[in-house]
């Protein structure tokens, strides 16, 4: 794979994790873990939008069911080891919020062990985290009883049903995208992606890592900057227990951004305004709770 994010090979199909870079050379480094769906193809209009005012290291997940949480960290860590990339900014998108939680855990362990731990309990790559956006995600999932209810669905769904309801997010999004060739090649990757069984099984794999983990002794030891950037209309993460939470427990949290007109998906919906306020963020600007 090339510095500037070429693809050699049929990178979306390895079932090993993947990363992609863009602009190598600039900066900040912006390191996107992407929602459930695992992988980089609903981010172009993010990219696009990015346009090459950043380094963007695109991550995309191996479509295996047995990943535990601790899976997924250190295949991150390790990745970005493998490309030399020792620090940058973690973009946590919905499930995803949960690996960047736990990348920031190996970070404060390493630099200052618990009590009862004179040094890390195992040697790891050293990647230093700059800072957390939460992108429509989350420290512990404010609705438990959601995540099981989508869980069960998930596993129960007819494919002909779930075929379907890709198809039609697909279409949709490309729509909004304004129809580019480019982009809308991505999207009919995703909605081939996620109508294969073993990716399917990877999906539903992944509530189980939400429902097991509980990552709020982390955030509340957390002083690195923390951001929240949602859509307004959001049905899979409220926003505002979120935030609340935020204000009330993480030494870290700075600022919160919702779009009005975006949903859970906001690097999708609103990629130039998304893109925008994460590089104000990076780079020390200014802010607004709502636009």
């Amino acid at each position: 794979m090339s510095p500037d994010g070429t693809v050699i090979g049929d990178v979306l199909m390895t079932e090993t994790l993947q990363l992609r870079i863009h602009n190598g050379t600039a900066h900040p480094t912006l390191i996107y873990l992407p929602g459930l769906h695992g992988d980089w193809t609903l981010l172009g209009a993010f990219r696009d939008a990015l346009a090459g005012r950043a380094r963007l290291v695109e991550t995309s997940y191996p479509r295996r069911a047995d990943w535990t949480l601790a899976d997924f960290a250190t295949g991150v860590e390790a990745a970005l080891a493998q490309q030399g990339i020792t620090e940058g900014w973690l973009l946590g998108e919905s499930f995803s919020s949960q690996i960047a939680w736990a990348l920031l855990e190996r970070f404060l362990d390493r630099i200052a062990p618990s009590a009862n731990e004179s040094r890390p309990s195992a040697p790891a790559p050293a990647f230093r985290p700059l800072g957390l956006i939460l992108v429509g995600g989350f420290v512990r999932h404010p609705w438990p009883w959601g995540v099981h209810l989508a869980r069960g669905v998930s596993g129960l769904v007819p494919m002909w049903v779930l075929k379907r309801a890709c198809a039609f997010y697909g279409r949709a999004a490309g729509r909004r995208l304004g129809g580019r060739a480019e982009r809308c090649v991505e999207l009919q990757e995703f909605v081939t992606r996620r109508t294969q069984p073993h990716d399917r099984a990877a999906v539903t794999s992944r509530y189980g890592v939400i429902t097991r983990g509980d990552l709020r002794p982390v955030a509340r030891r957390m002083s690195l900057p923390v951001y929240q950037l949602s859509g307004a209309i959001d049905p899979i993460v409220p926003w505002w227990l979120v935030r609340n939470w935020l204000l009330r427990h993480c030494p870290g949290y700075r600022e919160s951004r919702i779009i009005r007109r975006a949903g859970h998906n906001v690097l999708l919906d609103a990629a130039a305004e998304s893109a925008d306020q994460i590089l104000h963020w990076t780079c020390g600007t200014r802010w607004r709770l709502w636009s």
